[in-house]
């Protein structure tokens, strides 16, 4: 039976960050910078302030809206036969992040991320037990930038039976990668029935709903893509330095962009998202390591649940630089809030440095970090066949249970392996060669890239991406520009 969930708010606490939150809406509202989504608010009763740009929203529309949101929905693969259940009991793994640099793998130097490095790291996702999503997780320095969202599509197409997803990266970045995930799934109408990519609203704190990300969810909710409202606030520096003050704030900027999404296209699948943390006082930088970061994450969740829409949150997130102690103590204790927590959908497997840098081996080693996790968060199934009384009885102060049946029956799903957690003896673990978990993690990854073949997409389809991808080559910046909606 799986235990209760990891809570940080009593039902009180709740109800009055909700409180808080709603009167924000409708008393100071969010600023909006897409003239379409004012007038959409508009037609739906919010109050607007076009000098301002700003709109009101009462807390009437806010829960017709939430009313209309899935509770669960299933995110399907590029082989459809791939399929992740959102907002069910299970919790989802991905990777995320704005890598723009790597540690080598073979090296071990940190490195300028290549188009390469993307294709190896859906290679691996594809691979691993529990990390099935990945989001554009290495920002390529070998491609332009106007082209990255069409490159990744056609390589997550050919190396990748998983799901994917990216950012709501403006009209036309977005109108690209609706039209490609369709001629992978095989038509607009199945990427539809059986959404395969995964879109990231990034809410602007404090407090606003910028152009770029309103033009990208227009389009995602247009082709019912799911999409996870995600604020990045920082306690202390874009929102209050109280974690109560930055849940109503984040709260508020959340159930709007919620509320939007549905106007546009009622029934779009949602989920409540969260990337907030604290602000290092010290320096001034990004603390998504810190403990904070699961407080705000464990938070969000109860929060979800009282909204009734799924959540998505960081976890395994670190600040670290290296491959060291602060590395996994902060990864444990951001993954573990978010997984205890309920959290349906954890994104960051693989990033070191606020998800700045990338490692291939930590990918594999987040991998077995996650069914540590799971496991925990199983708990203790107790029955008559569990408790083994019988055999207890039996067996009394005399026996062992090495031998015996019910071990043989049950050790496998009681217990959780890992192929990178060895427990041998020193002796035999230095005739092995003393190889650590990361050195086993590295030995996983290259038998990974080197097992690993392409898939095989019909010719129709990938002539139709490739013709695709190099139409996108021939733009200009100045084209992408042209392409954005009126404001």
């Amino acid at each position: 039976m799986r235990p209760a969930y990891f809570e940080v708010l009593s039902a009180a606490e709740v109800e009055k960050i909700h409180a808080a939150s709603m009167d924000i809406l409708g008393s100071v509202g969010l600023r909006v910078d897409l003239k379409k989504a004012r007038d959409v608010f508009r037609e739906a009763g919010a109050r607007i302030d076009e000098a301002a740009r700003s709109v009101r929203i009462p807390e009437e529309l806010v829960r017709s809206a939430l009313a209309k949101a899935p509770r669960s929905f299933t995110l399907y693969g590029a082989d459809p036969a791939f399929q992740m259940p959102i907002g069910t009991d299970r919790v989802n793994f991905a990777a995320l992040g704005t890598p723009t640099k790597i540690v080598d793998m073979e090296t071990g130097e940190l490195r300028p991320t290549t188009m390469e490095d993307v294709r190896n790291h859906l290679r691996l996702i594809d691979a691993l037990d529990h990390i099935d999503n990945s989001q554009m997780d290495i920002w390529p320095n070998d491609v332009p930038m106007t082209t990255i969202h069409a490159e990744a599509i056609v390589a997550w197409a050919q190396n990748s039976r998983k799901s994917f997803g990216l950012g709501c990266y403006g009209a036309m970045a977005t109108e690209d990668m609706m039209r490609m995930a369709a001629i992978v799934a095989g038509g607009k109408e199945e990427l539809a029935r059986r959404p395969r990519f995964f879109g990231i609203c990034s809410v602007m704190t404090p407090l606003q709903m910028i152009k770029l990300q309103l033009e990208g969810m227009f389009l995602f909710a247009e082709y019912r893509q799911p999409l996870a409202m995600s604020p990045e606030a920082m306690a202390g520096a874009t929102a209050p330095a109280t974690l109560a003050g930055l849940l109503a704030q984040q709260n508020a900027e959340i159930l709007a962009h919620l509320t939007l999404a549905q106007l546009i296209a009622p029934g779009t699948p949602v989920l409540y998202g969260t990337v907030s943390t604290t602000a290092d006082m010290a320096t001034g930088n990004v603390a998504l390591g810190s403990i904070e970061t699961g407080l705000i994450t464990a938070a969000a969740a109860q929060l979800a649940r009282y909204y009734g829409v799924p959540c998505r949150s960081v976890g395994g997130a670190t600040d670290s630089k290296e491959l060291d102690l602060q590395c996994m103590l902060e990864r444990t204790s951001t993954l573990l809030p978010a997984v205890l927590a309920g959290v349906h959908f954890i994104t960051c497997g693989g990033t070191l440095e606020s998800t700045m840098t990338e490692s291939h081996p930590l990918l594999v080693l987040d991998d077995a970090l996650c069914g540590v996790a799971l496991r925990l968060a199983r708990g203790i199934e107790v029955n008559d066949e569990t408790l083994a009384l019988d055999l207890i009885k039996e067996l009394g102060w005399h026996g062992q249970h090495l031998d015996q049946p019910h071990t043989a029956a049950h050790y496998r799903k009681e217990f959780f392996f890992s192929k990178l957690l060895r427990r041998d003896t020193r002796d035999t673990w230095q005739k092995k060669g003393s190889k650590t978990a990361l050195d086993l993690a590295t030995e996983r990854a290259r038998e990974i890239l080197g097992k690993h073949k392409p898939r095989e997409l019909p010719p129709a389809m990938e002539k139709e991406l490739l013709d695709y991808l190099n139409g996108v080559r021939r733009r200009s910046i100045a084209d992408f520009e042209a392409a954005e909606w009126e404001d």
